[in-house]
């Protein structure tokens, strides 16, 4: 019997083998320098976090801009004054208008848009007070 076939059959599947196991070394290769720059991305992302968050704490707080109306100096000293929340009922009172529907609408609006504006805070529904 002749065995020569089988061996080389077998020196075929061994070159194959052989073949991708050096293909799979080199993607490992690859697969571990992109893993060592993905590492230090993300090591200089952490520094730069940290660094600005260090700074932010000493930059000084940016006030929004009020909108053009008189109220709204005189809804924040109301705040400023207040030793709790205050609901728009209250702001009303302070403001010196009248306790109508519409004046303590008209106050809950304002008082609203302070929120969207980050000035003001709704601690829980109709509760206002200064962030």
């Amino acid at each position: 019997m002749n065995i020569r076939p089988l061996l080389d059959a077998l020196d075929l599947q061994e070159d194959a083998a052989r073949a991708l196991a050096d293909d799979l070394r080199a993607q490992i290769d690859d697969l571990q320098t992109r893993l060592r720059e993905a590492e230090t991305h993300l090591e200089h992302l952490t520094i730069t976090r940290k660094t600005l968050t260090g700074l932010a704490d000493r930059l000084p707080a940016v006030t929004p801009e009020l909108p053009e109306h008189p109220d709204y100096p005189r809804i924040l000293a109301a705040f400023n004054h207040a030793a709790g929340p205050l609901r728009a009922k209250d702001v009303c009172e302070a403001l010196g208008h009248e306790l109508l529907p519409k004046n303590v609408e008209g106050t809950r609006a304002k008082l609203k848009r302070l929120v969207k504006l980050g000035i003001l805070t709704e601690a829980d529904t109709g509760n206002f007070r200064k962030q």
